[in-house]
């Protein structure tokens, strides 16, 4: 299953891996960590959500980045995958804090750029609107790197469907990256899933089995044991069917730092949840 990102005519399998997990605090080792991306990408995975931040603090800035671009040209593969990644906040003390600065925005998408040995990024997100600094100043500064050929597309992160139109005004957008999964359905009644579909904006599901409370939670809701034992399927494969089931522009990035999460999340895209399934999914209370 191929989906495009945006109004890019980019197509990416409609699996992402998001590689958070192989950076930050209780990270794996990195040879377990090359294991992942390596199964990723040999089991037909396409897309790998980064940024300059999945690391431990701001000594250790670009960490998620550069074991993506070693472990890419280790399999040879670095042709044949989108990384994207994201520019906005800072670690200070393993804290995460955001800056919207313009002149941070550059510095973080030149070191990224570095990280990642390569002359453009195919898809630089903002990573969060920060309220000290106005959304505009920040987005000016992303609109100059892409006019200067560092960035080809531009994505936001942790945003309203206010600040989308906001940034719609200046320049296009092809990628929203916000939270979303069965436990956290905010964006699927306030209509920002929608909106993004109207606008051919792909719409990119972070933590969509829930994070660690809500991977346990998966683990004991009756009803996707129940549709798991049905398909005889994960729990965490049922989770997903129902994002994809959203709409034909979701792009799920479930992270992984076991071989074997990575296998079971790319074959999600196999299962296919009936309308009476995906009600119910539907009905299960947020967290």
């Amino acid at each position: 299953m191929q989906r495009e990102l945006g109004h890019t005519g980019l197509s990416v399998k409609a699996i992402g891996l998001g590689a958070m997990p192989l950076s930050i605090d209780g990270r794996p080792s990195e040879a377990r960590a090359l294991a992942v991306i390596e199964a990723f990408v040999a089991g037909g995975g396409d897309f790998i959500d980064t940024a300059n931040v999945y690391c431990l603090d701001d000594d250790d800035i670009g960490h998620n980045e550069r074991l993506i671009q070693q472990a890419l040209r280790e399999i040879g593969a670095t042709d044949q995958v989108i990384v994207a990644t994201k520019g906005g906040l800072r670690r200070p003390g393993g804290a995460w804090v955001a800056d919207g600065n313009p002149d941070w925005l550059r510095l973080s998408c030149e070191r990224s750029l570095r990280a990642l040995q390569i002359d453009c990024i195919t898809l630089y997100q903002l990573h969060a609107v920060d309220p000290k600094v106005d959304l505009r100043r920040s987005l000016d500064a992303l609109i100059r790197l892409k006019e200067e050929g560092m960035i080809a597309h531009l994505g936001l992160s942790n945003v309203s469907v206010a600040q989308i139109e906001q940034a719609l005004t200046l320049s296009p957008i092809v990628s929203v990256q916000n939270r979303c999964n069965l436990f956290d359905k905010r964006d699927c009644r306030n209509g920002l899933i929608e909106f993004c579909q109207t606008q051919r904006i792909s719409y990119i599901p972070y933590s969509p089995v829930g994070g660690h409370h809500g991977h346990l939670r998966l683990g004991r809701e009756p009803l996707l044991g129940q549709l798991a034992a049905k398909y005889r399927v994960s729990p965490y494969r049922v989770a997903l069917a129902w994002l994809l089931g959203q709409g034909g522009h979701i792009l799920p990035i479930p992270g992984a730092s076991k071989v074997a999460s990575v296998q079971d999340s790319l074959r999600a895209v196999e299962l296919a949840l009936d309308a009476e399934e995906m009600a119910a999914l539907d009905r299960l209370p947020d967290l």
